[in-house]
């Protein structure tokens, strides 16, 4: 036990501290996504621990930036087309689809991908896109709740944040109990989990900019999400990229939309107001 206990030690040292010394500026470059420019770049808001808030994008190798700067050449856009189909597809005992209610998504969804998550009387708590889908599907379809992580979820999911692309994050705050959720976001953050004692600041924060091993770490924004990594061939929703995150400080992964999660969605998504809606963005 005391050699376990000396490695794990010796890894969380490694991790924290030399694994971090190699570092890299983001690209002074812009961002168009076929010719529209977003927005990569901006004054952070009031309380945010950075003066400017940056896209991910800017600390990918050029083929990646490339990738997401020409919608032929992003894979990810193959599950925007998905998403599109299973908006018009009937299914549950209402014998309803998302149009059904919703008609032209180009219209009645824009915008909705830059406020998400927001406040759910109902539930009493935040709901993000994906768990808003849920409950159309079971209150209004008659249909059942997507398990998570299915491809169908992310497809639609992103073809609803998709609607929104170059329209920048911004969060209502003042909507029920946003605020009491962001403050329990921020406790989540910069607690320090795990065997490797890591919190999402000591990347994204502390180390931002630097390299861990041959990944360039980033601010963590979320406005590209759901996300075509290419590490993993497919979209990556932002529960699923959270509880990876989690699982890579070897602490026990939360469960997809718990309170913690959700909460620490809300936070992450403030962190990244202004930023323009990227999905599907590109990663790595």
């Amino acid at each position: 036990m005391k050699k376990i206990s000396l490695a794990i030690a010796i890894a969380a040292t490694a991790v924290s501290g030399l694994a971090f010394h190699a570092s890299a500026e983001p690209v002074d470059e812009q961002l168009f996504i076929d010719g529209q420019e977003m927005i990569s770049r901006a004054p952070a808001p009031e309380g945010h621990p950075f003066d400017e808030v940056l896209s991910g994008w800017l600390f990918r190798e050029a083929e990646t930036r490339a990738a997401e700067a020409d919608s032929f050449a992003n894979p990810g856009m193959l599950d925007v087309e998905r998403g599109e189909e299973i908006w018009a597809t009937v299914e549950g005992s209402a014998g309803k689809s998302c149009a059904s209610c919703h008609n032209d998504a180009a219209e009645t969804m824009k915008g909705v991908g830059a406020r998400f998550p927001k406040w759910d009387a109902d539930a009493k708590r935040p709901i993000d896109i994906e768990l808003q889908i849920d409950k159309c599907r079971v209150d209004n379809m008659g249909a059942e709740a997507y398990k998570f992580d299915a491809d169908e979820q992310k497809a639609l999911t992103a073809y609803i944040k998709h609607q929104s692309l170059g329209m920048p994050v911004k969060l209502d705050l003042s909507e029920g109990e946003m605020q009491s959720w962001w403050d329990k976001g921020k406790d989540v953050y910069y607690t320090r989990t795990g065997q490797l004692n890591l919190s999402c600041a000591s990347c994204h924060e502390a180390s931002m900019g630097k390299y861990i091993r041959a990944d360039h770490l980033s601010q963590g924004q979320v406005n590209g999400f759901p996300t075509y990594r290419f590490n993993t061939g497919g979209l990556v929703s932002i529960q699923n990229r959270f509880r990876g995150c989690i699982r890579d400080t070897r602490a026990e992964m939360p469960k997809a939309f718990s309170d913690e999660l959700l909460a620490l969605e809300v936070y992450v998504t403030w962190r990244g107001t202004g930023l323009s809606v990227e999905t599907p963005a590109v990663r790595q």
